[in-house]
């Protein structure tokens, strides 16, 4: 075990890592993450203009498990497991083998510059058992000159389950339960953004359970089945224990779970249930065999990072290792390690749903220590910011501008109809971005630019936190719809594939995503050039939108655009409002109807 003085507890983390300085001269930062599994290296970027974003510049991984390491100072089970009694060690060559890997990381920080107070080591679970932990500590100290930190498993569970996680969200507001699973241990906590320091409370709660998919597999492969079937009871208590302790703590999980157990029939409808964040190597790879075998073939997106399926989707678990076992080629984001591994994640999952059988959605977050540490360094008012709208880099005189065409584009929704909860570039905060791309491009032919918006937000900004699945849906379909949707057979694939995904969500989004996008060509089409600041767009245009019915019953949006006199003259009339109707005439999903007229202002 570490020294005390290397342990980092919630109470000294400020001191342990100092914060973020936006005055200071170098914000770049550099940070090992000696997990269980691998030892993973990030250099990373945080500017005071783009802090949020917390770009990743460099990275890189290292494959030795210290897990693995660990396990081979006995020759009995698995670290743990009640049956191997002698103290677990690392061997030398470990030692060594880590001690020049974060030597070698520390020449690469300084070639890019990075200041030796910003180079961090972060160790995890593996080190906190390790009895020659202050050995490795020294040899790492001797070759790469800096020290290590063990993270007690609160800080663990606050830098992965927490704020690992919620770094790559604009907002978890209504509360969600966080999980990590590492190669030694499995994180779970609950995080609620509406409670005061939700972010230390969510890891003072976090429970920290011995049950890995490195330890685990140990466990299934090398032990017997008296010995597998304790240690699975083992985990299935551990985990139904620790999320009782959630609801003990938090009120509004409590009530949550108490009206779902009293509304059973909501409850297996799917219109309620418990959203659950799930992040490290382990819990990735399982959503790796979702994605694989996705209804949406090709599934469009190729990160892991935020994607999310249905409860009931996520429950097959069964099916989810015959596919492991049956399936011979390359999964996309699953390594042979993690492969391997997948009957030990397998039952972390079963125990999950065992524990939580009103689970509504599933998001696989992308983040780690490396995301938690480095965005526990910035201010509050920083972290919890939107960072669509720093991706966007709208100047203030720019946030008019974008401010002015949302509000002229949200006349254009009639004032009866809610879309808060619509996802939509409004309820997504993605009108930054989205206006930032309706005039860009004009230069080129409408099918490119469909083309280009579609691919685009599919594959811009890898990582960026904010840019969930289903906002890089929303707004690849919406910039689209903004240039015509005519597409080559290719694109249409993936504009059907962005849609399904979206239209599993919510079916009513598909239709705002093309009558958004429809209505901005419009926009552009009476005013051709990104707008000056002084909002004159009001002046020579706007738009009055009401909602009634057709004689079949279906929803009809009646559009009026109301345009300048001078504005009218010369203007193609037909082909505008052709826009509208070419986009909408493709979307199959909706029922609604659209009829839109132009008319000159004062008439």
């Amino acid at each position: 075990m570490a020294n005390n003085s290397d342990i980092i507890t919630i109470d000294n983390l400020e001191a342990q890592l100092p914060p973020w300085d936006p005055v200071g001269p170098r914000h770049i930062f550099a940070l090992v993450d000696m997990g269980s599994n691998g030892i993973r290296f990030s250099i990373s970027d945080l500017t005071p203009s783009h802090a949020r974003l917390l770009r990743c510049i460099y990275s890189e991984r290292a494959p030795i498990s210290l897990f693995d390491a660990l396990s081979s100072s006995s020759s009995n089970d698995a670290p743990g497991d009640g049956h191997n009694q002698q103290p677990l060690s690392f061997p030398p060559e470990t030692i060594t083998e880590v001690s020049q890997t974060v030597a070698r990381f520390r020449r690469i920080a300084d070639s890019y510059h990075v200041p030796l107070a910003h180079f961090s080591v972060l160790a995890t679970e593996a080190m906190r058992r390790a009895s020659n932990a202050p050995a490795m500590v020294d040899a790492i100290r001797a070759s790469a000159g800096v020290s290590v930190h063990v993270l007690a498993p609160a800080v663990e569970t606050l830098f992965g389950a927490v704020m690992g996680s919620r770094s790559n969200l604009v907002d978890v507001c209504h509360g969600g339960l966080f999980l990590d699973l590492g190669g030694g241990s499995v994180q779970m906590t609950w995080v609620d953004t509406r409670l005061p320091a939700y972010e230390v409370a969510a890891a003072t709660a976090g429970e920290s359970m011995p049950f890995g998919a490195a330890r685990l597999i140990k466990l299934l492969e090398g032990s017997s089945a008296e010995v597998r079937a304790m240690e699975t009871t083992k985990m299935r208590t551990s985990m139904r224990a620790a999320f009782a302790k959630m609801c003990n703590q938090f009120p509004a999980l409590n009530d949550s779970i108490e009206a779902l157990k009293a509304n059973r029939a909501e409850a297996e409808g799917h219109c309620r249930g418990i959203d659950v964040y799930l992040c490290g190597g382990g819990f990735r790879g399982y959503g790796c065999m979702l994605m694989h075998s996705d209804p949406i073939q090709p599934y469009p997106i190729p990160s892991i990072g935020t994607y999310t399926v249905p409860g009931e989707y996520f429950k097959q678990v069964d099916t989810m290792r015959r596919l492991n076992v049956e399936h011979k080629g390359k999964i996309h984001g699953m390594s042979s390690r993690r492969r391997h591994q997948f009957p030990a994640i397998a039952e972390v999952v079963e125990a999950l749903i065992d524990t939580v059988p009103w689970i509504r959605t599933v998001t696989f977050c992308a983040g780690s220590n490396r995301d938690g540490a480095l965005y526990m360094k910035l201010p509050k008012p920083i972290r919890e910011s939107n960072p669509l709208e720093v991706l966007a880099g709208n100047s203030p005189s720019d946030m008019s501008v974008v401010q002015t065409v949302l509000r002229t584009l949200s006349s254009a929704v009639p004032t009866d109809v809610d879309l808060s909860n619509t996802p939509t570039i409004f309820s997504l905060g993605l009108g930054p971005l989205f206006v930032r791309q309706i005039w860009a491009r004009q230069g080129e032919n409408n099918r490119a630019n469909a083309s280009y918006a579609l691919h685009e937000a599919v594959t811009r900004d890898p990582g960026v936190p904010g840019l969930t699945h289903l906002a890089r849906s929303v707004l690849g379909l919406t910039v689209c719809a903004r240039w015509g949707t005519k597409l080559g057979s290719t694109d249409d694939q993936l504009r059907k594939n962005l849609r399904g995904l979206l239209g599993r969500v919510d079916a009513d989004a598909v239709f705002w995503a093309d009558y958004l996008g429809a209505v901005s060509a419009i926009i552009v089409g009476i005013h051709p050039a990104w707008p000056r600041p002084d909002d004159t767009m009001a002046l020579i245009l706007n738009f009055e939108a009401a909602l009634d019915q057709t004689k079949k019953g279906r929803d009809r949006i009646n559009l009026t655009v109301r345009v300048s006199p001078d504005t009218a003259r010369g203007l193609d009339t037909e082909s505008l409002l052709g826009r509208l109707d070419k986009v909408l005439k493709k979307n199959k999903t909706s029922d609604k109807r659209v009829k839109v007229r132009i008319e000159e202002m004062g008439r």
